[in-house]
């Protein structure tokens, strides 16, 4: 058997493994996938091998294209021209993903299929309307997955599910072949594992403008507005992470881009939903789910003259949003504001779904490109940020990304803790919390005679305990700063936790002399009490 018929078969058993059948909308037998990986010999198709995934509303020839409506369903004739250069490539489309109904929705809630759960928490939803896609990514089933992105569906479950979510500048994948939600702004995305493995995806797909080379000059905004509790602190560790890497950050002011986000859905841009699957719906009000139907047929009555308004306030603050762009290399935002659970958006849909919109939702409608990126954790789940770019800067973008793409961890064990007096040595750096953890059994801990006050920790051979500790993660560069100002008797050495080795702070013996042992506390903040 070959490594792609193996790759094939490791898919489909990952499927019974994860057992989300909610996933998957229409899925292609294994046997069949088998024998067109047997028939691929040309070995340097870029995509060679690659497993793919592709959304519910793009064409796929064999599966019914239902755009999350069984009542709607139809079989095309034809791969839609995206998906046909993904096969081109090499690609193998193991089937259609579900979604939130006519890619109505960021929540990923909104289906018959079911509500498709998040990959690192089920309680929570894993976002849309992308969600299928996502999720079957980030559970490792596919290499790759095709999206679609209206107002941020394929760069909310990227966030939710910690992922990579790459919407191009529009226009530049074809979207034949795709069921519309908004026609004049829709876009083809890609979800992937890492930012190099989208961006090299976009390339084999399309021809976009060549990387940008030197150093970055990144905006943050002035004011972002709430956040869930974290993620302000998140997405400022995020940013002194760029800092650290090289970037120039510079805040700027990002009203234009929230005053045309609410303009979406609270303006006259929404009419073209009803243009879209409209009729539809009026003669199908029983087999479609009544969220989807309010806010499309919602929008059936809407006065022509308000869309005329509207575009003329759309072209005001696009020029506004593209002066901001031109002082800056690429804004950097969250990808959304908060990451609600299932039983959340079941309670309030309209309203939950309206707030994860605030940085996604401008961005079609100013033609721009994003890309969404994980950025550590907060209270254990993914949380993401977002880059917007100039039009056509779709690469420039990944080049900044992968400023922040490699990161070392660190142990620590005192006065880095979070909420210590020297714990901004990390954040500034970008340092990112990680986990509590627990050192294994043959460390003691003693208190050091320093200013400010810390512990030195010692390994031994016989006698020791475990001591409570944190694991951190920083930038190669931010980490390499770090460890050359760590002062003596301090080190930076490998700490061995209950299931691995870790760089960490370790003590040297003859420093602990006439120190106090203070081991049996199990760890410093218990010592300070």
């Amino acid at each position: 058997m070959t490594a792609i018929e193996e790759r094939v078969r490791a898919a489909y058993r990952r499927i019974e493994q994860v057992d989300r059948p909610e996933i998957w909308i229409g899925l292609r037998p294994e046997a069949e996938v088998l024998a067109e990986a047997a028939a691929l010999r040309e070995h340097g198709l870029p995509l060679y091998g690659k497993v793919v995934a592709v959304k519910g509303n793009i064409d796929v020839a064999g599966l019914p294209t239902t755009a999350g409506c069984p009542a709607y369903a139809y079989q095309p004739e034809a791969d839609a021209p995206v998906v046909a250069r993904l096969r081109a490539a090499g690609a193998l489309v193991l089937g259609t993903t579900n979604l939130d109904q006519f890619a109505t929705g960021l929540v990923g809630t909104r289906s018959p299929y079911g509500a498709v759960r998040n990959a690192v928490d089920p309680a929570y939803v894993s976002g849309g309307s992308s969600s299928g896609s996502a999720v079957a990514v980030a559970l490792g089933i596919v290499d790759l997955a095709l999206g679609t992105d209206t107002a941020g569906s394929g760069r909310v479950p990227a966030a939710y599910n910690g992922i990579v979510g790459l919407k191009p500048t529009p226009g530049l994948l074809p979207t034949e072949g795709v069921v519309p939600a908004c026609a004049s702004i829709d876009c083809v995305s890609l979800f992937a594992r890492t930012v190099e493995e989208a961006s090299f995806a976009l390339t084999c797909l399309t021809e976009p403008a060549q990387v940008h080379t030197g150093r970055f000059r990144l905006g943050v905004p002035t004011e972002p507005g709430p956040l869930a509790p974290g993620w302000a602190e998140a997405f400022e560790s995020t940013v002194a992470a760029y800092a650290a890497a090289g970037a120039e950050v510079t805040t700027v002011d990002i009203s234009a881009f929230l005053e045309a986000a609410h303009l979406l859905y609270g303006g006259a841009f929404v009419a073209e939903r009803y243009t879209a699957v409209g009729e539809f719906l009026e003669a199908h009000p029983d087999e479609v789910d009544p969220v989807v139907h309010g806010i499309i047929t919602g929008a059936r009555d809407i006065p022509a003259h308000r869309l005329f308004a509207d575009q003329r306030t759309l072209a005001k603050l696009r020029a506004e949003a593209l002066a901001v762009l031109s002082g800056v290399d690429a804004l950097l935002v969250p990808t959304t504001t908060e990451h609600p659970t299932l039983a959340e958006v079941a309670a309030d849909p309209v309203a939950v779904n309206a707030r994860l919109g605030r940085f996604t939702n401008s961005t079609n409608l100013f033609g721009l490109p994003a890309l969404a990126v994980p950025a550590g954790t907060v209270a254990g789940r993914p949380f993401g940020v977002m880059l917007v770019g100039a039009p056509h800067d779709d690469l420039k973008l990944a080049a900044l990304a992968g400023l922040c793409g490699e990161r070392v961890q660190l142990v620590v064990v005192g006065a880095h803790l979070r909420g210590q007096p020297l714990n901004h040595e990390l954040t500034s750096r970008g340092g990112r919390f990680v986990a509590s953890v627990s050192t294994s059994t043959y460390y003691r801990l003693y208190a050091l005679d320093t200013v400010p006050p810390k512990p030195g920790l010692v390994r031994v051979a016989a006698g020791g305990v475990a001591i409570a500790a944190e694991v951190w993660e920083l930038p190669v560069r931010g980490f390499g700063e770090f460890v050359a100002r760590v002062p003596a008797p301090l080190v930076i050495g490998k700490v061995q936790l209950a299931d691995r080795w870790v760089s960490g702070f370790l003590c040297e013996p003859a420093a602990i002399e006439g120190a106090e042992d203070i081991s049996a506390k199990g760890g410093w903040l218990a010592h300070l009490g």
